[in-house]
């Protein structure tokens, strides 16, 4: 990841593009939408180049060439992912009933440590809104990122891209689901018996003659299902492949899903490259401007003195940054704080036998808190922009910090954190 690249000293001023670009991320569409909505890929783009820009000139092309393999890593997978997932239609048969919805959300998260946050967002956000179209709300799609495409995969290294970054520098590939099974399990069932209340209550609002003709048109429908064996290419390609490889894999399987994909599928998907194109321009200036803030966390780490402290520090910036370089910046933090390098495999093995708990507050803070923003976490913008093509009500940037992460995850979270890492924790 960006940790690979050597700490620079960075000018204070360096980190004004990064905070651009964040706010144009959350107002440029509440205050000025149609401008935001033609001018993004030049706003993000161009704050990207006076970082890039200034690397440059001093000579420090070392930073920018990771940031480029991480960029091209990342686009390679959502892209591809987003690809081989259009080509699957599914439609579920009978009426979306509270109980159904959670049920669904529930296999949303154990599918998601088997094929990733990325590939169960993108392979099932379109049957939850299918299911759910006479009724659906801006909660629907929130608590779906809150479940399917963040807290759902903390069980693998599979799961988030944190937790693989973890497994490439060393962590034992089980060590995940034998420590955060129960913070992965108290957060699940809290967050659907949340989502519940919500649902029950929309459900009771639903005028009963459009229940009735929702549920006598709907039917079960799985086309394109060849395409799994694309979605298992993709993921032997993450796990078994080198850099170069590894993304040529994934393009070939995305050419091949479009290839073989009969086009009735697509457009059952109403399949477009939009919210691709949104997500591969935006994350172009976010992996370009955050490398001075990575660099800065790094120069000037923060004193923590306990797993709680790691928990609230990994998630506080999780939530700002891509939650995979966070956990990498607090991971090196707890391996220099203990005499150790995050370079060695054998120190970070040693980490995770001798300290569990620090390490369990890094990687659920960082796969938790990457859903407080749409930026945390890689397929929190896929979904929306899919939700949004697909004229589903979804909140901008500030209205889903505000609305739903603030009042309701981020105390839930705190819950989660005093439970597992506080001195009244009752697990761990």
């Amino acid at each position: 990841m960006l940790l690979a690249a050597a700490v620079v000293s960075t000018p204070g001023w360096l980190l004004i593009p990064f905070v651009l670009l964040l706010a144009c991320i959350a107002l440029g569409p509440l205050f000025f939408p149609h401008v935001w909505h033609r001018r993004y890929p030049w706003i993000a783009a161009g704050l990207g180049a006076v970082t890039v820009g200034y690397y440059l000139l001093q000579g420090l092309t070392t930073p920018m060439l990771h940031a480029a393999e991480e960029y091209a890593g990342f686009i390679a997978l959502i892209g591809s992912l987003y690809i081989v997932s259009g080509g699957i239609q599914i439609q579920v048969k009978g009426e979306a009933m509270p109980w159904m919805n959670c049920l669904f959300l529930f296999v949303g998260a154990v599918l998601a440590n088997v094929i990733g946050t990325t590939g169960a967002s993108m392979l099932l956000i379109r049957p939850w809104i299918r299911m759910n179209r006479y009724r659906i709300t801006g909660f629907h799609t929130v608590f779906f990122i809150f479940i399917v495409s963040n807290v759902g995969g903390c069980l693998t290294p599979i799961g988030d891209p944190p937790l693989f970054m973890g497994y490439l520098k060393g962590v034992p590939f089980f060590w995940v689901l034998a420590h955060c099974w129960q913070g992965w399990l108290v957060a699940i069932v809290g967050l659907i018996g949340i989502f519940y209340v919500f649902d029950r209550t929309n459900f009771r609002r639903a005028p009963k003659e459009i229940r009735a003709i929702e549920t006598r048109e709907s039917r079960w429908i799985f086309r394109g299902l060849h395409n799994v064996l694309f979605i298992g290419l993709i993921l032997f390609a993450v796990l078994q492949l080198p850099m170069g490889w590894r993304e040529a894999v994934m393009v070939a399987a995305a050419i091949g899903s479009l290839w073989t994909t009969p086009r009735q599928v697509h457009q059952a998907n109403d399949f477009n490259y939009e919210p691709l194109k949104e997500v591969a321009w935006l994350f172009v200036g976010i992996f370009a401007t955050m490398v001075p803030a990575l660099n800065y966390l790094q120069a000037n780490p923060p004193p923590l003195g306990s797993d709680h402290a790691y928990y609230w520090a990994t998630g506080a910036l999780s939530g700002l940054l891509d939650n995979a370089p966070t956990y990498l910046a607090f991971l090196a933090t707890a391996l220099g704080q203990n005499h150790l390098a995050m370079d060695s495999p054998a120190d970070v093995f040693r980490f995770a036998a001798e300290h569990p708990g620090t390490l369990e507050a890094i990687s659920l803070g960082s796969v938790f808190f990457g859903a407080m923003t749409y930026i945390g976490n890689g397929p929190n913008f896929m979904v929306k922009a899919i939700c949004e093509h697909a004229k589903v009500a979804t909140p901008g940037f500030v209205g889903y910090v505000v609305h739903y992460a603030l009042p309701i995850l981020l105390p839930f979270l705190a819950l989660v954190g005093i439970l597992f890492f506080s001195k009244w924790r009752i697990f761990g």
